[in-house]
């Protein structure tokens, strides 16, 4: 059997009624984040990277797509396992809330669009315009977005994207900047990965936690071929959408949500998605096989048929319809075509752990502030 898998986004789904106990951020701020921790601050300033991202631009950008081969006959099941006690920290505005129960789906406010260009280019390149999906999370400073660190870092040039800026609840590519964005943008300041996957391209710690400035809610306007634009404070991010939770050392197997905005193509050609409205999954995780090319042994997957363009969006544990809130317990990393139709049957990620909350905890007491 050949198994193909890409770097994309794809979503998990599923309820419990399991509680998670309530938890704060706590320990050292991020002065003092351990040496596995890498931290970077952006390269492009942020009022730069928002004016780059015109409505044109963001119409052209593609879903951000770099394709695995992995094949799953006869290798070895992962290696996924708690390296300590279970954690939790809730979602904003659910510290102290009481739970209430919804009967459909609301998509959460938190998720979005995240746009960047790649480094090294030239920025002017429609090819080099690139999106991921990501999620605002609970942090000290309500400053925090989680994704793939594959939708921050480029391997092959050893360095953060340009222009980076997230749209949480993005809607329709046509006309994001006339009311589309509700909630404003905020460009990133402080880019959070782990040193593992920086260093070594371990896709067991393909996650990042970035630090925005407080947004702005920008007003486009085309005239004699030109845009220009009118800009209004939005304040922070969290305040704004809220912030899901974050857990860690759970089960392999949990039932969940996974939220992104897929748009590329199938194996086979076929592209049931446009990536202009967020779309989810649910379903149970599983421990996935490894995949000893890409240092991939401690990814959990679920049955979902997301494509490119949902990498980095959220899989979460325990979501509320009614809160449009749950826990943060993986995001899309790769998908798989576990039985070689040549159609994507399956999304993974990285177990989160310790060392996943080593990172989120240096990012989650990181203050950003308004753009310079």
């Amino acid at each position: 059997m050949f198994s193909q898998a890409r770097r994309i986004a794809i979503p998990l789904a599923g309820l419990v009624a399991v509680g998670l106990a309530a938890g704060t951020i706590s320990g050292a701020a991020a002065a003092t984040a351990p040496p596995d921790v890498v931290s970077k601050n952006a390269a492009t300033p942020a009022e730069q990277a928002i004016q780059f991202w015109t409505p044109d631009r963001i119409k052209l950008a593609t879903d951000y797509d770099d394709a695995l081969d992995l094949s799953s006959k006869g290798v070895k099941g992962s290696n996924d396992a708690p390296d300590g006690p279970a954690g939790s920290v809730a979602p904003i505005g659910a510290e102290k809330a009481r739970t209430t129960k919804s009967k459909q789906v609301n998509l959460p406010n938190t998720v979005g669009r995240v746009f960047f260009t790649l480094p090294k280019t030239d920025p002017r390149n429609p090819e080099n315009w690139r999106y991921c999906s990501a999620s605002s999370v609970q942090g000290k400073y309500r400053n925090l977005v989680a994704t793939s660190a594959h939708c921050v870092y480029d391997t092959g040039k050893n360095t953060f994207y340009d222009n980076w800026i997230f749209i949480p609840s993005y809607w329709d590519g046509d006309s994001v900047w006339t009311g589309k964005a509700p909630y404003g943008i905020y460009a990133a300041k402080t880019f959070n990965a782990h040193d593992d996957f920086v260093v070594k391209e371990d896709y067991d710690y393909d996650y990042a936690f970035v630090n925005v400035y407080n947004g702005i809610k920008v007003t486009w306007e085309k005239a004699g071929g030109r845009w220009r634009w009118k800009v209004a404070g939005a304040g922070r991010l969290g305040d704004n959408v809220g912030g899901q939770g974050f857990t860690w050392n759970r089960s392999t197997k949990l039932n969940v949500f996974s939220f992104g905005y897929p748009a590329g193509e199938h194996p086979d050609g076929d592209k049931p998605f446009t990536g202009r409205t967020m779309k989810w999954c649910y379903g149970m995780t599983k421990p996935m096989p490894e995949a000893r090319k890409y240092n991939l042994q401690e990814h959990v997957g679920f049955r979902c048929s997301f494509t490119a363009g949902a990498s980095g969006g959220p899989l979460l544990f325990n979501y509320r319809s009614a809160s449009r809130t749950g826990y943060l317990v993986g995001v899309n990393s790769v998908a798989w075509d576990t039985d070689g139709n040549d159609r994507y049957d399956h999304i993974s990620s990285p177990y989160f752990n310790g060392d996943t909350y080593k990172v989120y905890k240096a990012a989650a007491n990181r203050w950003t502030g308004d753009m310079p």
